[in-house]
């Protein structure tokens, strides 16, 4: 059974930083993707980044692009968010979910047929 938890929300200022972790269980890197999305109030939710089993990066909203970096820890099988110079518009739940894929495949887009988190809440204020 695979369980993921993601903790680290918080509420910053404009221009802070956050690490969000996932900690997953019952899943494994070689698995397939794990990734992190988001939802904010009013909107749907969209992708954020994604990680596949060979470890390519891909970062689905341009907005992220150069201060959010995904990573992982294969050992500890955790998954990581970091996020810096936040702003307003990042406001939002935070999830962390896994999808098995074949190996190597690239990672699907969203809706993921896989697990989700429960989600952290990120709410920047100005």
């Amino acid at each position: 059974q695979v369980h993921l938890m993601e903790s680290g929300g918080d509420s910053v200022q404009v221009g802070g930083s956050l690490k969000l972790t996932c900690t997953v269980s019952g899943f494994t890197a070689q698995a397939g993707c794990m990734g992190w999305f988001r939802q904010a109030p009013g909107k749907e939710r969209e992708g954020v980044a994604s990680i596949n089993s060979l470890r390519w990066k891909t970062y689905a909203t341009d907005s992220v692009k150069g201060r959010f970096t995904i990573s992982q820890d294969e050992i500890k099988n955790i998954l990581y968010l970091q996020m810096n110079n936040l702003t307003p518009e990042d406001t939002a739940i935070y999830y962390c979910a896994a999808v098995r894929t074949s190996s190597g495949a690239a990672c699907p887009r969203d809706p993921w047929s896989g697990d989700w988190g429960q989600g952290t809440q990120v709410t920047v204020s100005s």
